[in-house]
Order: C-alpha cells, then sequence, then structure tokens
C-alpha cells in the first residue's frame, strides 16, 4: 500500500543523479555488468515514458523506459525498475509498473520486454518470450526475459537481438 504522501511524475533531467543513487543502493556496483544494462548504455531512456515515487521530496522509486529494436520491430525495455530498499513491499513499485505499461499502451506501443522475475510481473501481462526467439547482448536467464504484449500478434513477429533504438 501505497503512502498518501507520495507523489508519483514523469522523471526529469535533474532527477538523474538521485535515481543513479538509489540503483547503487539498490542493485550495488555489479548491475552495470548485466545484459539489460548493456542495453540500455546504448541510448536513452525516454523521459516521458519514465516514472518516480517521492515521499516527502525524496524519490523512493523509479521506473525507466528505453526504445528498442528486436530486429527490425520497436517496442520499449522496461527498467529497471528500483524501490528504495527500506520501502519494498509497500506498492510503490506496482504502482510504477501500471502507470508505466499504460503509458506505453495509451501511446500506442506494441510490446515491453523486461529481465525480472515471472511471478511478480505476469500481474501486469508479463509472459516468458519463447527460448531463443529473442536475444540480449549478454547471458540472460532465458526465464527470465518476459514480454507484455500491448498490441495482439505483437510478440509472435518478434525475433532476433535487443538493442536501443536511436532517436
Amino acid at each position: 500500500m501505497t503512502s498518501d504522501n507520495s507523489v508519483t511524475r514523469s522523471e526529469h533531467p535533474s532527477d538523474h543523479p538521485h535515481i543513479e543513487a538509489l540503483h547503487h543502493a539498490a542493485f550495488g556496483p555489479g548491475a552495470r555488468a548485466r545484459a539489460a544494462f548493456r542495453v540500455r548504455e546504448q541510448a536513452p531512456h525516454d523521459l516521458s515514458l519514465s516514472f518516480l515515487t517521492a515521499l516527502n521530496g525524496a524519490i523512493i522509486a523509479s521506473v525507466r523506459m528505453t526504445p528498442v529494436l528486436v530486429g527490425a520491430t520497436e517496442g520499449l525495455f522496461l527498467g529497471p525498475l528500483v524501490v528504495d530498499p527500506p520501502r519494498k513491499g509497500c506498492g510503490y513499485g506496482k504502482a510504477l509498473m501500471r502507470r508505466a505499461v499504460a503509458e506505453a499502451a495509451e501511446r500506442g506501443w506494441s510490446f515491453v520486454i523486461l529481465v525480472g522475475d515471472e511471478p511478480y510481473y505476469a500481474p501486469f501481462g508479463f509472459k516468458r518470450l519463447p527460448p531463443g526467439q529473442v536475444a540480449l547482448p549478454g547471458p540472460v536467464d532465458p526465464a527470465r526475459l518476459l514480454c507484455a504484449e500491448l498490441e495482439p500478434g505483437a510478440v509472435a513477429g518478434l525475433s532476433g537481438m535487443i538493442t536501443a533504438a536511436r532517436r
């Protein structure tokens, strides 16, 4: 359950240092070695599709969306989703997920891919991709490569490497 004192809004460029500090606190210094971060480092995330929650003026949760290509098909790559460790389990991450996926659907995106735990992300429409259908530039557990189909049939047409779409 989220607090009534929290504010959720789009990310602004000035939020970057605070969100990076939150990433470091939640994931540690080794997070950037993961395959998902390799995609995110290729191009900037979309600020208009990236959201944060602040509580009493401090950023406590964030979710980012990066436009990507899977082969030649454009979609979104979600992540990282991060919540300040002492605030995990309070609903902030789930609220950000609902907002990010709804906004992506409203803006006409056909799919959102992420690397994560299926039991957590399934309620938001994410399902495992068939093994070998989509790849990341580095090793990833295929059971953690999930996709939410925002447009019927979008997943069936996906094939290839995930790369950031430069806009």
